[in-house]
């Protein structure tokens, strides 16, 4: 990954630390994924990612964290600006898959 992707990573990063959570999708389930679990488990391997390569436990949480993301935002209402929040997130996932096999490689 270049200097830009991970200043684009850290961005986001920032951004989505800043963000409120969308109130209505606590205890939600979206495509039979817990909206308030996938958030946080995604937002874990993301800032693990700023600090240093992920392990292969947290890249494969990372890895599926980015499946489902794939998967629910589609079905995602626009209340509270709640597709913005998951968009970031996926973005987010990716960039920091990105990371991870630029890292690797």
């Amino acid at each position: 990954m270049n200097e830009p992707e991970l200043d684009l990573l850290s961005r986001l990063w920032e951004e989505h630390i800043r963000a409120r959570f969308p109130a209505h999708l606590r205890g939600q389930d979206i495509e039979g994924q817990d909206m308030v679990l996938l958030d946080a488990d995604t937002a874990g391997c993301v800032s693990s990612s700023l600090s240093g390569p992920l392990d292969e436990k947290r890249r494969s949480i990372l890895l599926g964290c980015l499946g489902a993301l794939e998967k629910v935002v589609p079905s995602i209402g626009d209340e509270g600006g709640a597709i913005e929040y998951y968009e970031r997130l996926r973005e987010m996932a990716a960039l920091a898959v990105e990371l991870g096999n630029a890292k690797a490689g």
